[in-house]
C-alpha cells in the first residue's frame, strides 16, 4: 500500500507541474499574440499611452502669509495644488459662496483641486490672504 501511494503522489505531482507550465504559457501567448503587428487600428489599444496628458497641474505655494502666485489663469479640468510651506496651518475657500474648500493644511502638506470655473479664494483662517483663479 505504502509503495502505491508514493507511486501515485509522484504522478500527481509530475501532472500537476506540466499543468502549472500549461496554465502560465498559455495565457501569456494569447496575450503576446494579440499585440502582434496587425493593421494599425487594430494595434492601438496594445501601444502604451504617448503625448500630453489632457490637463496641466500648477502648484500654488503658501508661504509669508500669501498665495505665491495670488492669481493664476488655467483651463477647465487643469488640477492646482496648493502646498504650504508656512509655519503655520492654513486653507483655501471659495471666496463668493464657499462652494469648495480645503479644510485645515497643516505645515509641510497639500489640497488638490480641479478647477472647474473661475473663483476667487481666500484663507478662512487668515482673510487677509486672497487670490484668484481665472479658467479660460
Amino acid at each position: 500500500m505504502q509503495k502505491w501511494c508514493n507511486q501515485t503522489s509522484k504522478a500527481m505531482a509530475s501532472r500537476w507541474g506540466r499543468c502549472r507550465w500549461m496554465i502560465c504559457f498559455f495565457p501569456t501567448m494569447i496575450l503576446l499574440y494579440g499585440c502582434q503587428s496587425k493593421a494599425p487600428e487594430d494595434t492601438a489599444a496594445c501601444a502604451p499611452a504617448v503625448g500630453k496628458p489632457k490637463y496641466e497641474v500648477y502648484t500654488i505655494e503658501i508661504r509669508n502669509m500669501k498665495f505665491v502666485p495670488d492669481s493664476l489663469v488655467v483651463k477647465k479640468g487643469d488640477k492646482i495644488i496648493f502646498v504650504n510651506r508656512d509655519m503655520v496651518n492654513h486653507c483655501v475657500t471659495e471666496a463668493q459662496t464657499k462652494a469648495w474648500t480645503s479644510g485645515i493644511i497643516p505645515s509641510g502638506e497639500d489640497y488638490l483641486l480641479v478647477a472647474n470655473r473661475s473663483s476667487n479664494y481666500f484663507c478662512a483662517i487668515h482673510t487677509v490672504m486672497k487670490g484668484a483663479i481665472l479658467v479660460k
